[in-house]
């Protein structure tokens, strides 16, 4: 049997268990590179090789440095402060976390940011006098999560997944801030959906009893200690530095957040059992499996078949804006039935096929699939920042009812978007 075509096998069943989450994904992702070589698709160096990718080296460092800010208590003391501004209002509190949430994800994990955010609007909810409601801002600040983490290389997975693959093909990388043209206005529009319809919706929407909490005990305020500021503006200036290095790309992507994860651990700003016990080890193997498993298509010529077979049944004559625009629903469609990071795994290697067969730009191309996989609000398991925000008793029809019609916009728009940011 023919390389390429034992290559596509393990495709479909990857691609079955990616949908079903039978495993969990990151086993999937690893198991797969595992049966790429021991079918003798390409060798075992070959199918690995993620594990030593500078992307991954990025993804396990930000996630350190991230999860410093959380320990530290820096992250929800600056959302607690800010917040405590804008409660008097729920519409001018909505926006104020909406705009909150959506900068802190895009440097740090979404699941993260939406995972801090949501007791400081508990504490917030509780302490309103009934002026604020979780069932009218928990949706709204989970998207903005969601919306603000794809506007940067390091603000969700998908994006890291096709910086890994653009590398391992020998295709030019992203830059730290390539995806923000796309990423600013659907977080203008989350945020203008919110405050209008949005609010609206949710008003006729959202009729359950909402479960109510006791106010939280101060866990983030000013009556910490002098040592533990300190940690706090710390971490807060490693992950400045990160950013700055990105920016100014003295090193490699790798090489300076790693730099930042040692900084927060030689500063004694975590602990280092603690960063191990709690490091997010499902999204670093994730990474890894699914930059190991593109170089396998591509090794095995499984992913020129595939795009080859996508491009016969939809036609070589067909605009290119017209594919990215299907592909596109598609990645909006699957993002929102599995995950938005499962949706990338499976589509990022096919479409930089599809672009090198029809002679696009494969960086645009992996972009373009990233930018809709962050175009998902329509259900609660498209990612574990949406999923946390179940807590305010939101049904599953909810999401489709008030997320549903963000979705279709945030789609259209986007599609609209699409000639301003890349050349057809």
């Amino acid at each position: 049997m023919q390389p390429s075509t034992v290559a596509i096998i393990i495709t479909v069943i990857a691609i079955v268990l990616y949908v079903t989450e039978i495993i969990p994904l990151p086993v999937t992702a690893v198991s797969a590179c595992l049966m790429m070589g021991i079918c003798g698709v390409t060798t075992y160096a070959r199918s690995f090789s993620g594990f030593s990718n500078d992307i991954l080296m990025m993804s396990a460092g930000m996630i350190i440095v991230g999860d410093t800010l959380f320990a530290t208590g820096a992250a929800r003391l600056i959302g607690t402060r800010i917040v405590r501004l804008f409660g008097r209002s729920e519409r001018l509190f909505i926006g104020a976390t909406v705009l909150i949430t959506a900068t802190l994800s895009a440097f740090l994990s979404n699941t993260a940011t939406a995972a801090m955010m949501i007791p400081v609007m508990a504490s917030a909810v509780a302490a309103s006098n009934g002026r604020l409601s979780k069932r009218n801002t928990y949706m709204a600040v989970g998207f903005a999560s969601i919306a603000g983490g794809g506007c940067t290389l390091i603000g969700s997975t998908p994006q890291l997944l096709a910086q890994g693959i653009l590398e391992e093909g020998g295709y030019p990388a992203c830059g730290f801030f390539d995806y923000a043209a796309a990423g600013i206005p659907k977080v203008l529009i989350l945020l203008a959906y919110f405050l209008t319809v949005g609010y609206w919706l949710g008003k006729r929407v959202f009729d359950f009893e909402e479960p109510q909490d006791p106010l939280p005990a101060n866990s983030g305020g000013e009556e910490q200690s002098e040592r533990l500021t300190l940690k706090m503006l710390i971490s807060i200036l490693i992950l400045c530095g990160c950013v700055l290095g990105f920016i100014l790309g003295l090193w490699t992507l790798g090489t300076v957040a790693i730099l930042g994860a040692v900084l927060c651990v030689v500063t004694r700003c975590v602990d280092l059992k603690e960063l191990f016990r709690n490091l997010d080890w499902g999204t670093i193997v994730l990474v890894a499996g699914s930059i190991g498993f593109a170089n396998c298509l591509d090794d095995s010529g499984a992913g020129q078949v595939i795009a080859g077979a996508i491009m016969n049944l939809v036609g070589r004559s067909v605009p290119p804006l017209l594919l990215f625009a299907i592909f596109g629903l598609l990645a909006v469609i699957a993002g929102n039935i599995m995950t938005h990071t499962a949706t990338a795994a499976i589509l990022l290697p096919i479409i930089v096929f599809i672009a090198g067969d029809i002679g696009f730009d494969p960086r645009a191309a992996a972009m373009i699939v990233v930018i809709f996989t962050n175009v998902t609000y329509s259900t609660p398991i498209m990612t574990p920042a949406a999923t946390l925000t179940l807590q305010a008793g939101y049904r599953f029809r909810d999401y489709i009812r008030v997320g549903g019609l963000l979705n279709v916009i945030s789609y259209l728009a986007t599609v609209a978007l699409l000639p301003l940011l890349f050349e057809f």
